[in-house]
């Protein structure tokens, strides 16, 4: 198990979708998360899949980001995707495949909705996540 992991609460505060969160909430989210392990090749995400079934955040290692088969960005610890997918409800719009071997922190999608809808600080900062997204959406390495 990677430090990062070990200590989830501190591993999210590094995230910056959840920097401005209290201990408490921290602590809340830290406890529904489950660690998974990708093998360099396995694609947690496939673009135009309906798989929108959990939010990831990268707690070791690295993945690319491809759309239409074009690699858009790399992905290291402390990077996130998938929230998009479980907030529109609509197929994945990239593909995230694992360059190195890949440790992810996931939140199924019950557990992230309820947390939208009862944390109003962490729902204003999805939505102004999601709108900066939309914002730079050419060069968005947006990974659902």
């Amino acid at each position: 198990m990677t430090q990062l992991v070990a200590n989830r609460e501190e591993a999210l505060g590094e995230v910056p979708l959840f920097s401005d969160l209290s201990r408490r909430q921290l602590r809340r989210l830290a406890g529904k998360l489950r660690e998974r392990q990708f093998d360099p090749g396995m694609t947690p995400v496939r673009e135009g899949h309906m798989s929108g079934c959990c939010f990831f955040i990268v707690a070791s290692g690295e993945a690319t980001v491809s759309r239409e088969g074009r690699e858009i960005a790399t992905l290291g610890p402390g990077a996130h995707f998938g929230e998009l997918a479980l907030i529109s409800e609509r197929d994945r719009t990239a593909t995230v495949t694992a360059k190195t071997p890949l440790t992810c922190l996931d939140l199924p999608v019950w557990d992230f909705r309820e947390l939208v809808k009862t944390d109003g600080e962490l729902s204003w900062k999805l939505l102004q996540h999601v709108v900066t997204q939309l914002l730079d959406e050419p060069s968005s390495g947006e990974t659902d």
